[in-house]
């Protein structure tokens, strides 16, 4: 069928969490050299293991001499597609295996494409490889490696060939003679710091229907995550507030994870390495926050070659280029400019709107890293977002002049960020990480101006040591200071319970203006054991600062992993409790905003859940979680007493609990997709002896099913469809003359939240067409969202006197057509 042969290739050092090893061949490997070309004359499909490798800067740069790789035990020939038969075309297809502790393969995904054909026809062959697994000593662990398979048409047989001519002399060896040397990369499971975090492969990221391509919006489907309103790219993670969950970029805080809209997020898909998500009960490496966690890992530049791309469709057009500049030093750069300034400028203007500058976002990366030596890699990297909106109404608010005559939005921050990775040998790691950086955040409309902009330094530094083979120590630092510097120019809110609180048109205006530093460290320890095989504990505690409150907090917290079955099908449950403190925000306790005696609010956490293998590609999770919340900051007025007319106070309390669904079809094949759902309520109590009322982003049902299949010839359909119950929002039962402004003010029924929008539902359809040259890579995709045009519920509005209300629309169907050139 083909003429190839067989290479497996080993190192004799073991890639060791979340990093990635080059080395050259110890004894070992070059003993499993030869045994792989004893092995080439008897298998004619050829593959290569680690033949060209990135590492990022998570990666193990030098050589570890106790583990032992796996090694190729069962090679195996793919089967050349018929679809290309007739063109005879090679191609190449890299693959990341993931390998249990019996040397199985239990995933696989595709990090080099050669096409959607021959990318079927290695992850079928790559399930019936089989390897003698990695180990530490003498126990067996899983591992990652990246293969290679080579396809190439068998050419057709020779005529025969004339007599041989006589025999020449014997050649004797010659002394030194070259033997065949080997490379390879071998990749271990990052063991978990928590019970449950949930990983998107670069496939499931790039094809998913409905986000486009991004990969911070894929995470919007998974289980325990809320839809958000509309053309908001808030976080909302099992029943918590959007400000209770953070992003992290390589350890780095950003306060804007998403730009304008939610359509995109701030950093493009193609300069990420990894993204976690943890919706609750994660490490103490995570502080300051009760809801979620995004860490995002920027990847590695390539270091062999110059590759790049350039992509442009209808939301934004991007560029990125990477590449080495010498053997030990890589460098990436890339920009993105959203175009939706160029169409919705224009419609806006049709609709009476003078458009200053129409929603328009920019963000920008700049990376250089450089090996210093083989245990030591630094990087220098440099990135930012800007998002900007300006508007000229041509009329004001009927309900309330005040807001009217223009609107104003303006959020950005950049970052500059230092980072150091180095091995001490196989068993202790130690990152560090320095950044400065700027937020601004900018609000006007009508007599409403509100600024607010932080200068802000970032350390974390992280040490991880295997003290045993039953415990690993993690700790550090994690701090954030810097200087804030705020001014708003307000008019007096009414808060208290049935006070009528009426539009800002009329109102005498409030200015408050503050600046200051702000100083929050933190200090956390892990540890890792594992007194039983299968078993891990992961037991935890961190302290933190606060400046504002001048107050400490410490937050214990236990995570439980136990392997019930791993061999073969893994069975695995899985739970966690622990405590988790989020300071005030600055407004909350700064003066003149708010009350410096406000305190940090305590949520406490727990879960439980289990997950199920049910074939190769097919995983079952299912997980409860219960929060506690307590000590939250409620606002009342306080007109009297402070100059913003409000004062804050620890008196409210919260729950939220409910359960998650997720059963996931690795990608695998042709196929990759999954169903999330999320049962949940979301209550909050503002006084004490109060009744419980539903919160403001409770949504009972979250159902999400999504997949994508490649169809081949370099075509790929894929769908998803969202079900969402409606938000909570307060009706308003009428209207009250006020007769100082001049316009009415609303009544709000009671008690809070007691209404509810219509139901979303929305389908997704996505297709993509891929055409492979010799260098490059040409991409076409359509990305249909809202592909029914149904008329989604976004919120309420009223006429001017609150008689009468009518619903706000979302968006309509957006087709989205691409182009993308790959080096």
């Amino acid at each position: 069928m083909r003429h190839t042969r067989l290479t497996a290739l080993a190192c004799g050092a073991l890639l060791w969490p979340g990093a990635s090893l080059a080395q050259s061949p110890s004894p070992e490997a070059q003993d499993q050299s030869a045994e792989a070309q004893r092995q080439s004359a008897e298998a004619p499909a050829q593959t290569e293991q680690g033949a060209d490798t990135e590492r990022s800067a998570g990666t193990e740069p030098g050589a570890a001499t106790g583990p032992t790789p796996p090694r190729l035990l069962q090679p195996v020939e793919p089967v050349y597609p018929e679809s290309q038969r007739q063109s005879g075309a090679s191609a190449q297809v890299g693959l990341i295996l993931t390998l249990d502790d019996a040397g199985n393969v239990t995933d696989a995904s595709v990090a080099q494409s050669g096409g959607a054909d021959f990318d079927a026809a290695a992850l079928e062959a790559a399930r019936r490889l089989r390897f003698e697994p990695a180990r530490i000593g003498e126990r067996a662990i899983a591992a990652k490696i990246p293969f290679r398979f080579d396809f190439q048409l068998a050419a057709p047989p020779p005529p025969p060939p004339p007599p041989p001519p006589p025999p020449p002399p014997p050649v004797l060896p010659q002394p030194g003679a070259a033997e065949a040397t080997l490379d390879v990369d071998v990749e271990g499971q990052r063991p978990p710091r928590e019970p449950t975090r949930r990983e998107l492969s670069g496939e499931e990221i790039v094809k998913m229907p409905g986000t486009n391509g991004d990969a911070l919006r894929s995470v919007q489907n998974l289980p325990g995550v809320a839809r958000p309103p509309g053309l908001d790219g808030a976080l909302i993670v099992r029943g918590s507030s959007p400000r209770d969950s953070e992003a992290f970029i390589d350890g780095s805080f950003v306060p804007n994870v998403y730009h304008f809209g939610g359509l995109s997020s701030a950093v493009p898909s193609e300069a990420l390495d990894h993204i976690d998500f943890y919706p609750g009960n994660f490490g103490p490496q995570y502080g300051r926050i009760s809801g979620g966690v995004i860490d995002v890992g920027v990847k590695s530049p390539q270091k062999h070659h110059i590759g790049g791309l350039l992509q442009f469709d209808l939301i934004d057009g991007r560029i990125l280029v990477q590449g080495p500049i010498s053997d030990d030093t890589r460098f990436l750069l890339g920009g993105r400019r959203s175009w939706l300034d160029a169409w919705l400028g224009p419609a806006l203007e049709g609709a009476g709107v003078e458009v200053s500058t129409a929603p328009v976002y920019y963000d920008a990366q700049a990376l250089i890293e450089h090996d210093i030596t083989p245990d030591t890699t630094v990087r220098l990297f440099a990135f930012g977002s800007d998002d900007r909106l300006e508007l000229l109404l041509a009329s004001p608010d009927a309900a309330d002049p005040a807001n009217g005559g223009d609107l104003l939005l303006h959020t950005g921050f950049w970052r500059i960020q230092a980072m150091a990775d180095t091995r001490f040998g196989s068993r202790v790691r130690w990152r560090n990480m320095l950044s400065g950086g700027h937020n601004i955040e900018q609000f006007s409309t009508g007599n409403i101006d509100v600024n607010t902009s932080f200068d802000t330094i970032d350390l974390r530094s992280d040490l991880r040591a295997q003290l045993l083979p039953e415990l690993t120590l993690n700790g550090g630092l994690d701090v954030q200071t810097g200087w804030y510097d705020v001014a708003w120019r307000i008019p007096p809110i009414d808060i208290d319970d049935g006070d009528i609180g009426g539009p800002a048109f009329g109102r005498p205006l409030t200015e408050l203006v503050a600046d200051g530093p702000f100083f929050r460290p933190a200090a956390y320890l892990q540890a890792e054991l594992t007194p039983l095989p299968g078993l891990k504990l992961l037991p935890s505690v961190r302290t933190d600062y606060t400046r504002d409150t001048r107050s400490w907090t410490i937050d214990p917290r236990l995570g439980v992993r136990y392997d019930l079955y791993s061999g073969g099908l893994r069975t695995t449950l899985k739970g966690g409790v622990g405590v988790y403190h989020k300071p005030p925000e600055p407004y909350e306790t700064i003066r003149p905003f708010g009350n410096p005696n406000t305190e940090s609010e305590r949520a406490l956490q727990y879960s439980l859940g289990f997950e199920q293998e049910l074939s190769r590609p097919i995983e079952l999770s299912v997980e409860g979680f219960y929060k506690d919340l307590s000590d939250l900051v409620v606002a009342s007025t306080a007109a009297n007493t402070t100059e913003s007319g409000i004062d804050y106070a620890n008196q409210g309390k919260g729950r939220a609990y409910g359960a998650e669904l997720l059963l996931r079809y690795k990608p695998e094949g042709r196929f990759f997709g999954w169903v999330a759902y999320t049962l949940s309520r979301s209550e909050r109590r503002d006084v004490p002896g109060q009744a419980y009322t539903l919160f403001q982003y409770d949504q009972t049902h979250i159902l999400t099913a999504l997949g994508s299949y490649k169809l081949g010839r370099g075509w790929q359909l894929g769908a998803r469809f969202r079900y969402v119950t409606g938000s909570p929002y307060t009706p308003y039962i009428g209207g009250v003359m006020d007769h100082d402004a001049g316009v009415y003010a609303p009544v709000e029924s009671e008690p809070e939240y007691n209404g509810r929008l219509p139901a979303f539902h929305q389908l997704d359809v996505r297709v993509d067409k891929t055409w492979d040259f010799a260098s490059w890579k040409l991409s076409a995709y359509l990305d249909v969202q809202n592909a029914y045009n149904r008329n989604n519920t976004e919120d309420a509005t009223y006429n001017y006197d609150y008689s009468q209300r009518k619903q706000l629309q979302g968006l309509p169907i957006l087709p989205v057509l691409g182009i993308r050139g790959e080096l």
